[in-house]
């Protein structure tokens, strides 16, 4: 069984060595290997929150939009309901027309809400990525670490609690905001 873990550690370096060529080299003793948990830096760094807190607020006023239409949809329903066996054929008909019409309008506006939110959040997590990776490097470099991995997306099976780096890179990196903020 030790043979296995053995043989299965030396093959999870060797690949993480592999994958890139800088990292061929053999890791030394020493060598530290630490891993970020991106998630976490997204949640609780303040770059995150202010980003996650922006799309809340824009997600609000288009609910508050598409609330509207919902209501607007209801009267018209309700008038259809209603008043439909007092009108004319032709009447009832344009008003159905028009019921469905709006229906419609609805439902692309709404899809076109949840496109705009998707681009967005792309947007504003990628900025706050890109900004992420200066910070994981000095964190990296100041450290000594030989290799930092992303908890998740790497398939961290363990790793012990001192390798996490999270916390002190979600320090870092709010640092780092807060002196680009009083430039």
């Amino acid at each position: 069984m030790r043979a296995w873990v053995r043989a299965l550690t030396v093959t999870a370096v060797g690949l993480a060595a592999v994958g890139t060529p800088a990292l061929a080299q053999t890791p030394t003793p020493s060598a530290k290997i630490g891993f970020i948990d991106v998630q976490r830096v997204l949640a609780r760094s303040a770059a995150g929150v202010a980003a996650r807190e922006q799309l809340e607020r824009e997600k609000a006023g288009m609910q508050r939009e598409m609330d509207g239409k919902r209501k607007e949809l209801e009267a018209l329903r309700d008038e259809i309901e209603k008043k439909g066996p007092l009108m004319t054929t032709d009447a009832r008909r344009d008003k159905q027309d028009q019921f469905e019409r709006k229906r419609r309008d609805a439902a692309r506006l709404a899809d076109d809400f949840q496109k705009e939110l998707e681009k967005k959040e792309a947007t504003l997590l990628q900025r706050v990525l890109q900004d992420l990776t200066g910070v994981i490097e000095k964190v990296g470099t100041d450290r000594g670490f030989y290799l930092i991995v992303e908890k998740r997306g790497a398939s961290v099976l363990y790793a012990a609690p001192d390798a996490d780096l999270t916390d002190e890179v979600i320090r870092a990196y709010d640092q780092q905001a807060a002196a680009k903020g009083k430039k």
